[in-house]
């Protein structure tokens, strides 16, 4: 079974899809040794460590492709691509697709703000017309090479043109044919059990629990029991990096040495073992002629 069947038939389940934030191979191998069935690539957090910069348009379509090869490279877990607002109009949402499709992506994330976009939880977005975003929801679809690759259509108009707006465009985009959809940042509780109840039971909704943002952080069980289908936590693992790293430097430029911060990190052998060199090099050994 393909990654995209299997992601499309895990998401048809009524337990929810529990997905980890990556930006890279690394962080794809080490939520799959977790045990997590899926993961998202958030353009957030490719922002934070590829260009130490924030999520405001920056990352491009070629970048994002080529981090999407090189996790594929390394899993074959379901990979879900967070592709901003596709890169420009809806030529260029059909060649992002294809690109993206093509080095791995197993569904496709398109939102609906305008360029140059930014965090769907920082201030100050624009948004294109629900007309515009709805051609780039039909175009995604038709360039796809498989059915199965899932679209994901995002809408960040609660922050922009308010929560009612938000619903009518996401009424919208599912009419377009998206295949999930996503309404970003909700404000409230409230919000977040009038839009699952509001909106089409047949098509699987995302959530996006951002630590600091703007929507209430809640556990994957109960946003499961409200009647989502996937949660994503896209930039916790760059948090958690951070955190680790302030302190690491912070010692060792008091320490100058990392002898007593041992027991906060694998050594040369256990990382080796995480990362299976040992195999990697067996593997090559065939290949070295003397067989």
């Amino acid at each position: 079974m393909t990654a995209q069947k299997t992601l499309r038939e895990r998401i048809s389940r009524d337990n929810i899809l529990l997905t980890p934030g990556i930006f890279d191979a690394f962080g794809a191998m080490m939520a799959e040794i977790a045990g997590f069935e899926a993961l998202y690539l958030s353009g957030a957090s490719i922002a934070y460590t590829k260009l130490g910069r924030p999520d405001i348009g920056l990352i491009t379509a070629e970048e994002l492709a080529n981090v999407v090869g090189a996790i594929r490279e390394r899993t074959g877990l379901p990979l879900i691509v967070d592709a901003d607002t596709g890169f420009g109009n809806a030529l260029n949402v059909q060649r992002t697709v294809k690109v993206l499709e093509r080095n791995g992506a197993s569904a496709i994330q398109i939102e609906d703000q305008s360029l140059p976009k930014r965090c769907g939880h920082l201030k100050g977005k624009t948004l294109i017309s629900p007309q515009e975003m709805n051609g780039k929801i039909r175009a995604a679809l038709d360039a796809r090479n498989d059915d199965n690759t899932i679209i994901i259509a995002r809408t960040d108009a609660i922050a922009v043109e308010g929560y009612e707006s938000a619903l009518n465009r996401a009424h919208g985009y599912i009419e377009a044919g998206a295949d999930v959809l996503f309404v970003e940042a909700f404000e409230s509780n409230e919000q977040i059990k009038h839009a699952i109840s509001t909106l089409d039971k047949n098509i699987p909704q995302l959530v996006n629990m951002v630590e600091g943002g703007q929507t209430p952080l809640m556990p994957a069980d109960k946003l499961e029991r409200l009647g989502f289908s996937i949660v994503i936590f896209p930039g916790a693992l760059v948090r958690v990096i951070a955190h680790a790293a302030d302190q690491y430097f912070r010692f060792l430029k008091s320490n100058g040495s990392t002898i007593n911060y041992q027991n906060n990190m694998f050594d040369f052998n256990e990382l080796n073992a995480l990362l299976g060199t040992d195999k990697m090099l067996e593997l090559g050994e065939k290949y070295d002629g003397g067989g």
